[in-house]
């Protein structure tokens, strides 16, 4: 949980820190990919941490990982520009990609389906934690000892979680040989990569629909088909092709692309959009998060609970996204001015509805597959998950820099430029200016991101209904089908 802890916060923590990090780097137009080439990264290794967790065991890959990321946080801590930072939190989403994978495969080892929902819950508390803790401590460290201090507080963390893991987490050997499909880890690396890099073709070629940028699309289509091609040939492969058999299973990856998006793809956006648009400081704009944070630990709590008790998940994934589509779709439409209570209490129902439909994907892959795939399948889900968030990150930076392109203000200069501190100095007509610009570049982020959820609606109503075996049962019974 601790590891767990560590890789949500640096997520969590960067967001206030961003319009400060921008302030001295520049670049907005890559603004997104602070937090986008960490969950790109994050994203293509997690099938990669899954299945070697299933061959060699979870403990030495848990420790890998956590040993990455703190070497990653110290590459972050030392970065001189833009591109260097950028390359940095890469090698930091290499080492967050195991850590969440192993924490998820761990949980399903140890309990039954059932059971599972009710621990896996307790992560929660965890998001909780960093994500009270992560807003506002991030805009406390920024303000106070700059930004690099919020990467180097990993340093300490990581070296007592790697401690922790070689003393008292057992090593559990699987019991057949090692057979590792790099071919396919690869092959998937490159389709996902290609996807996510085309939807930023705005920043890096001009237009989506530039000849260079259109060559992505069509490196990540062949390489989607090498690699179906891979794993059917594949002694291990990394994600078994089998597990599409069940539609659910496909769906259920749907709703875990549209989940990243509409969760892990917009907190640095609530956090630009409460800093540019009220006025608020790096820290106060973080306490907002207590109110996301809080509902997502609400919604996931009561989710786990009730997943438990009557053995279902769908409904809790309807009723989550139902909850988000309104959430965002107020988000789009509210006024300059709004009261501070009115925006903590949308923040509080999206933070409810992601808690919501956060563990439906993860059991439910898990039930669909085979006991010895199911650190793949658990893969599968989180890949899918943080794709999705890496996809949106760039989409919604593509849209804002879109509609903030060569803006000038009047006494403010480039719109695109200005930091929460710099627009704190301005003068009060001026600042509501800058302000109003940001709030109608957010109206398309925020109906983006309302239409997206709604899509993980649509997908959660096409879910087969699936009960789970009770708690006494052996985990690796199949689920019961409902008629």
């Amino acid at each position: 949980m601790l590891g767990m802890f560590m890789a949500t916060l640096d997520n969590q923590i960067v967001s206030t820190a961003l319009p400060t990090i921008i302030g001295e780097f520049g670049a907005l137009e890559r603004f997104g990919w602070i937090s986008s080439s960490y969950l790109l990264a994050q994203s293509a290794i997690m099938p990669v941490y899954g299945k070697l967790g299933d061959l060699f065991g979870r403990k030495y890959v848990m420790i890998t990982a956590v040993a990455l990321f703190t070497f990653g946080s110290l590459a972050c801590g030392m970065a001189w520009s833009m591109d260097s930072l950028i390359a940095a939190r890469v090698l930091q989403g290499l080492g967050a990609g195991g850590i969440m994978v192993s924490i998820f495969a761990i949980n399903a080892d140890l309990f039954p389906p059932r059971e599972r929902a009710r621990y896996q819950s307790f992560s929660s508390l965890v998001l909780m934690a960093s994500g009270s803790i992560g807003p506002a401590l991030g805009g406390g460290l920024s303000q106070t000892f700059g930004w690099r201090s919020i990467f180097l507080i990993n340093l300490p963390i990581g070296a007592v979680v790697v401690t922790a893991l070689l003393i008292l987490l057992p090593r559990w050997r699987p019991d057949r040989t090692p057979k590792i499909d790099y071919a396919g880890a690869v092959a998937l690396a490159v389709a996902v990569a290609g996807v996510v890099l085309w939807a930023d073709s705005e920043s890096m070629f001009g237009s989506l629909l530039a000849p260079a940028a259109l060559v992505l699309p069509v490196i990540s289509v062949l390489a989607v088909g090498l690699w179906i091609r891979i794993e059917r040939r594949a002694p291990e492969p990394i994600i078994p092709l089998a597990l599409f058999r069940d539609r659910n299973f496909g769906l259920l990856l749907v709703v875990a692309v549209t989940s990243g998006a509409i969760a892990i793809g917009m907190v640095n956006y609530h956090a630009l959009f409460l800093q540019m648009t009220t006025g608020l400081s790096p820290a106060s704009a973080g306490l907002f998060f207590i109110a996301v944070t809080g509902g997502i630990a609400i919604g996931s709590l009561s989710a786990g609970r009730l997943i438990d008790r009557t053995g279902v998940y769908k409904p809790w994934l309807v009723l989550g996204f139902g909850i988000s589509v309104l959430c965002l779709g107020g988000l789009a439409f509210v006024p300059l001015g709004t009261p501070f209570w009115a925006l903590a209490a949308l923040l509080l129902g999206q933070g409810i509805a992601i808690g919501l439909g956060q563990q439906g994907p993860v059991i439910g892959a898990q039930v669909s597959a085979p006991a010895r795939d199911v650190g793949a399948a658990t893969g599968a889900v989180t890949l899918s998950r943080m794709a999705g968030a890496s996809l949106a990150i760039s989409i919604y930076g593509a849209i804002l820099s879109e509609r903030l392109a060569h803006r000038v203000i009047e006494g403010a200069g480039d719109v695109a430029s200005l930091t929460p501190a710099k627009i704190a100095g301005l003068p009060p007509a001026v600042a509501q200016s800058v302000a109003a610009a940001y709030r109608a570049a957010f109206l398309d982020v925020y109906l983006v991101a309302a239409g997206t959820a709604g899509l993980a609606l649509i997908a959660s109503l096409l879910l087969r209904p699936v009960v789970l075996a009770p708690a006494k049962q052996p985990a690796e019974q199949s689920p019961v089908t409902e008629p």
